[in-house]
């Protein structure tokens, strides 16, 4: 068993700042790269046939939201992932995310 934090080598943060809810779509890799990407890489494609987003995928793995930021982060600057972010308001506050939430529930 590989400690989370090992997989993103120690990183807690990665280059870009991904929402818990944006969404992530799996870009269709060539067969030959599917071979050589790590467990969590082939997880996170697999889960990202369908949009999910960061926080579901965090679920689903069982890792910590954190990892998963980084590890989202990496795949989208290698072109494994498309992340879909969400339009943002001023900053990030708590009322601001539940607002976000409350109108991704109206949307549907």
């Amino acid at each position: 068993m590989v400690r989370p934090y090992a997989v993103t080598r120690g990183r807690t943060k990665g280059r870009r700042r991904l929402e818990l809810e944006a969404l992530v779509s799996s870009v269709a890799p060539g067969g030959k790269q599917q071979r050589v990407l790590t467990p969590e890489y082939q997880a996170i494609v697999t889960l990202c046939r369908s949009v999910r987003s960061v926080a579901e995928i965090s679920a689903l793995i069982r890792m910590p939201l954190g990892v998963v930021r980084v590890l989202v982060g990496d795949m989208a600057d290698e072109g494994l992932v498309k992340v879909h972010e969400p339009a943002l308001a001023e900053g990030p506050s708590e009322l601001n995310l539940l607002e976000r939430v409350l109108s991704g529930l109206r949307r549907l």
